[in-house]
């Protein structure tokens, strides 16, 4: 069936703003939704709370709103746009939220606007636990015994009837948000207390616990026939009972028997066909009994979910593309596959490699919290990786974490104790799976293994095989190894790291030219959908030991992007954003744009953002072999945040050309010893300083620059360590801690200015000219880190002597550092006087709220730059101020009810909204500077 004709105009609801178990994977699928709507001539309108984004940039839609997504937004866009139909399964939980308390409004009624893709009822059986139960058992479908509850007492009468262990599943939640498990009678009251206060309808439903059973989802499409499609099959290495965010995955399922997969396929079929009106995307968990293959559901989300990011990655299969032209009522079979663009969109994904997800979690910013994984959502972003192999996946998932892990182990890390091993096996927590192959190493039975963690013996016995060839290595040097063995060992995602460290007095450049000698040889794979069975015209590639090389290099001049990997606090979205402007830019000036990340959640990695596209590991290996493989003019590591600069020294020694600002001015800025001293020679005022290399010696600093002090640690991201000391003891505490978690780090002791303002600045320099792109005020005092402050753009009570020093600043420092590109610097204010407290020559956390809120594309104009392509001069640079950007940050505090809430020198918050008020009459600009007043008086 063709479209709807009578749509023309659609409204899609975003996500808003970062929280743990929504992130960045709605960015995705929002943006590809929008461009699918708009390849059909639909005029498309966006609204999201969400600066950082892609999906809020004028090139995605034709109309944005970036307002708080509420139903007054909504009606406000409604009484100045023409909706035809509105979106809501691109948006996460919040957008089907959204969505569903508008039509109890009357909203969409009133202004007749279609519900397209899903529509109320589909949402209310699958939010809504004892309407699915209900609709579960009418069509025959296993579910665990459970019962819903509205109360405490309700909730205690269902506990003696079903018996422990328990599930408490608060409704209409996102990331597992008030859910948890009940082992024993004692826990119950706080359980059922917290997740009855979590559901916005102070319901619960309390579940008979299926702890230990393996968990598996499906991502399918269904159309208005009601033809479904398997898109991918995804199983959790993490038994039930770790909440699927936070669960290692693997794609396709490898321990699932064909018949048990036909049975759970027949099933997610039913229930799909049981909800009502429904055309799009869908995920459906299930549970499986180890022991005989019973099959139980546990959830279906009638949307476009966090795994189906993951699941497009995995397979090259554009999800979100493909479900919303579905929404508008095509079929599958009418439909094209994007990627192969011959094949019909009908056709199930054929893979012939294996992914790994691994979560990344950010533990020490919530000190004190329960690093224990459960029910509840913990992780803040993930890392996917390509292999012929399981092994080989796992490796590289390994090293695209960035928490200094060689790969799976075999790199120095390792525990050595078999108590702590086994601890940790038994209360799973991120390390979990490193601790795996510690008590394999240790001769710990995979029987043993397999009975605490509940992983399936399959997984165990592959990691057993990456013990053995580690064995195998050490009876070696790097003269007489084996060439077969070092051979296996990079087909089971070795790294050359690894290698050296279990051979000794050898470097991974060592084993690299080793390798090469032998002629054992890094290829590149497609990912085409179809696993080569049809012509392919896609450039997503991978890499792997196995076969033919399949990346054709071209002679066009070209340059790589590297991104930022997976998010964590400090680094998240924002440096997406960057990175996929910047290869925007590069296509523009005629490069091909390569792209390197690791991120399955991103709009970089989609397959048709750059013009190659590089699923590896941001890891010096891999990034140095494409370099050698791909000749490019040079790399751009600015706008992948601290990922990409800190590979940079590595790119300079193996001359590698940097584009734009060099290294020396990088790891100047970076390096805070020697940026003070450029400071006191640029006579720029700073905050008194010292550097040490322990505690006897941060102690003498200390008494020269005068208590209170900043202590923080040189290259580091978003605050990390950093802490407000106010005499010799804390101070000594401070810095053993700093120095036992960083090795080999000095410590900058600053004196910390007390109750005093913090501005920052961001500017393009072209190495002669400077553009300040943006000066904003932020409401919280200097002392609590830049990226959880509410900041405003452009300044609304600073004097004019203060904001021309601080534009001084920036361009004698943007000029003295030789920048070439974007500049961020970041300012105390005291006294009327403007003290520079640090500089990042790269593209910062508020370089896209600059963007959105004067809309400019200040990113492609810095890329260019970077490129050699242009001069400031050749811009016309018009900002198009809209009153105040308001830009406020988001904590995700909830997931950790123990933690410390106090903002301080150290980042926590994950993700950041934008509001616009027109003058500082406005009631909410007063709050926050009635907010500033207080801080400053404290």
């Amino acid at each position: 069936m063709p479209r709807d004709t009578s749509i023309n105009s659609v409204l899609i609801i975003g996500s808003g703003p970062i929280i743990i178990g929504q992130a960045c994977e709605f960015d995705y699928s929002g943006s590809q939704a929008s461009r699918s709507l708009m390849e059909e001539g639909i005029e498309v309108t966006l609204i999201n709370s969400n600066p950082a984004t892609i999906m809020t940039d004028p090139v995605t839609a034709d109309h944005i709103y970036l307002l708080p997504l509420t139903v007054e937004s909504l009606e406000q866009i409604l009484n100045e746009q023409k909706i035809d139909a509105v979106l809501p399964t691109m948006g996460g939980q919040t957008a089907l939220n959204l969505a569903k308390e508008a039509d109890e409004y009357g909203l969409w009624e009133k202004y007749n606007v279609k519900i397209i893709g899903v529509d109320i009822d589909a949402i209310e059986k699958t939010e809504n636990r004892d309407l699915f139960r209900s609709l579960m058992m009418e069509i025959g479908i296993p579910i665990a015994e459970s019962k819903i509850a509205n109360s405490y007492l309700e909730a205690k009468e269902v506990a003696q009837e079903i018996g422990f262990p328990l599930v408490i599943r608060p409704s209409y939640t996102l990331g597992g948000y008030g859910g948890g498990f009940v082992h024993a009678k004692e826990d119950f009251d706080v359980a059922v207390k917290r997740g009855l206060e979590a559901s916005p309808t102070h319901e619960v439903l309390v579940e008979q616990a299926v702890i230990g059973w393996k968990e598996y989802e499906l991502e399918l499409l269904r159309d208005g026939k009601d033809d479904i499609a398997v898109i991918c099959t995804i199983e959790n290495l993490d038994p039930m009972g770790i909440h699927t965010g936070d669960s290692i995955t693997v794609a396709p399922a490898l321990t699932l028997s064909d018949t048990c997969f036909q049975n759970m396929r027949n099933m997610a079929f039913k229930m799909m066909r049981s909800m009502g009106t429904f055309a799009g995307g869908c995920n459906v968990q299930f549970s499986v009994n180890p022991e005989n293959e019973d099959i139980i559901t546990i959830e279906i989300n009638p949307r476009v979910s966090r795994s189906s990011a993951l699941a497009s990655k995995a397979t090259g299969y554009p999800i979100a593309k493909i479900a919303a032209k579905l929404a508008l009522g095509y079929y599958l079979d009418e439909l094209k596959n994007p990627v192969t663009k011959t094949t019909s969109a009908f056709f199930e994904p054929a893979i012939d490699y294996t992914i790994v997800k691994i979560p990344r979690w950010d533990f020490n910013k919530f000190r004190g919290a329960d690093r224990t994984l459960g029910l509840q959502m913990k992780s803040v972003g993930e890392v996917m990786a390509i292999g012929r192999s399981f092994q080989e996946a796992i490796q590289k998932a390994c090293q695209s974490l960035e928490i200094k892990r060689l790969g799976l182990g075999a790199d120095g890390w390792e525990l050595k104790k078999l108590d702590p091993i086994i601890d940790s096996l038994k209360n799973p927590s991120w390390d979990r799976i490193f601790h795996v192959k510690d008590a394999l190493s240790l001769g710990v039975p995979i029987s043993s293994i397999q009975k605490i963690t509940k992983i399936d013996p399959w997984f165990l016995e592959q990691i057993y095989e990456l013990v053995k060839t580690e064995q195998e290595i050490k009876k070696f040097t790097l003269e007489n190894i084996d060439p077969e063995l070092l051979k296996l060992a990079k087909h089971q995602g070795f790294s050359d790291a690894q290698i050296a460290h279990t051979l000794k007095n050898c470097t991974d450049m060592d084993v690299y030219r080793k390798r090469k000698e032998l002629g054992i040889n890094r290829v590149y794979k497609m990912v085409d959908t179809c696993s080569a069975e049809f012509s392919s015209p896609t450039n997503y590639l991978y890499s792997t030991f196995d076969g033919e090389n399949e990346s054709v290099v071209t002679d066009k001049k070209k340059v790589i992007v590297i991104g930022s990997g997976p998010n964590r606090i400090g680094q998240g979205i924002e440096f997406d954003y960057s990175c996929v402007h910047g290869l925007m830019a590069a296509k523009e000036c005629g490069y091909e744009a390569i792209m390197i990340n690791c991120n399955p959640e991103t709009v970089s990695t989609d397959f048709d953002t750059a013009d190659k596209l590089y699923f590896e590991p941001i890891f010096w290996e891999h990034l140095y072999e494409i370099i050698e493989l791909e000749k490019p003019e040079g790399v751009i590591v600015q706008l992948g945040g601290q990922t990409a600069l800190k590979l940079s020294e590595r790119l300079r020694d193996e001359g590698i050309k940097i584009m734009g600002t060099s290294f020396e001015n990088m790891d100047l800025a970076e390096d805070r010893g020697s940026f003070s001293d450029l400071l006191k020679e640029l006579e720029i005022p700073y905050p008194r300083y010292g550097v040490a290399e322990n505690a006897y010696e941060a102690i003498q600093v200390a008494n020269e620059v005068g208590y209170p002090v900043l202590v923080r640690p040189s290259y580091v991201l978003g605050g990390q360590g950093m802490k407000i000391v106010i005499n010799d003891e804390d101070l000594q505490a401070a810095v053993i801690e700093l120095l036992g978690d960083l090795p080999g780090n000095r410590v900058l002791i600053d004196h910390f200015l007390d109750r005093a303002e913090e501005a920052e600045s961001d500017c393009i320099c072209d190495g002669e000219d400077v553009e300040i792109i943006g000066m904003m005020e932020h409401i919280e005092p200097a002392g609590i880190h830049s990226g959880d402050s509410s900041a405003v753009l452009p300044p609304f009570s600073f004097s004019q002597k203060v904001l021309d020093q601080i534009e001084e600043y920036t361009k004698k420092l943007a000029r003295a550092m030789n920048v070439i590109g974007l500049l961020n610097i970041q300012f105390a204010v005291k006294d009327e006087q403007v003290y520079v407290i640090e500089a990042n020559p790269r593209a910062s956390r508020t370089v896209p709220f600059i963007c959105k809120a004067y809309q400019v594309p200040y990113v492609n104009i810095a890329t260019k730059i970077i490129l050699g392509e242009n001069k400031l001069k050749d811009f016309k640079i018009e900002p198009k101020p809209q009153g105040y950007a308001i830009k406020q940050p988001v904590f995700s505090f909830n997931k950790f009810p123990n933690v410390n809430k106090e903002l301080g020198p150290e980042m926590k918050s994950t993700g950041e909204a934008i509001l616009f008020v027109k003058d500082t009459k406005d009631p909410k600009f007063r709050e926050l500077y009635s907010q500033k007043s207080m801080y400053l008086s404290r």
